[in-house]
């Protein structure tokens, strides 16, 4: 019902958000991405019997997006190489730290972007290699009273 424990997600902001996000999966899935969890429509909790969750309106009052995550992405995908905004999660394989960080820059938008490793050293030099606004690592949010923006596309000022 939400509000509750740490895996809540809430709705996007408007129709036209969810739509927005929806045509993403779309492409995703259309354009070859192998489709781990989620995928179109609304979270089956957020559904009532009866529903095929294709519908963004429901008498749960909000605008909910299932969790999407895509594995064997390319580089040359829509869903890798625009911004969503949206719960959608790419996963594309790569085989070393410089073909990563080529990917990663060659986009022209530029917000945010997560580091995972175990290694920190790995971490920081990626982090300084990444085109972006802001890196978080490891999951460990940014500092709110750090400055705030992207980069290229994705923000002005900050270059």
């Amino acid at each position: 019902e939400g509000g509750g424990g740490d895996d809540y997600l809430g709705p996007v902001v408007s129709q036209s958000q969810y739509d927005r996000i929806q045509r993403y999966i779309a492409i995703g899935i259309e354009e070859g991405a192998r489709l781990v969890a989620g995928g179109l429509g609304r979270p089956p909790e957020m559904m009532e019997e009866g529903d095929d969750g294709s519908s963004s309106s429901s008498t749960s009052g909000g605008f909910y997006v299932r969790p999407t995550v895509f594995a064997d992405c390319d580089p040359s995908m829509t869903i890798m190489r625009e911004e969503i905004f949206g719960p959608v999660l790419c996963i594309a394989p790569f085989d070393s730290e410089e073909e990563v960080i080529d990917i990663v820059n060659d986009t022209k938008y530029g917000l945010g972007n997560y580091v995972y490793s175990s290694n920190r050293a790995r971490r920081i030099r990626m982090a300084r290699a990444i085109r972006s606004g802001m890196v978080e690592m490891n999951g460990v949010e940014q500092d709110f009273g750090a400055p705030f923006g992207g980069m290229k596309m994705s923000g002005t000022g900050r270059e």
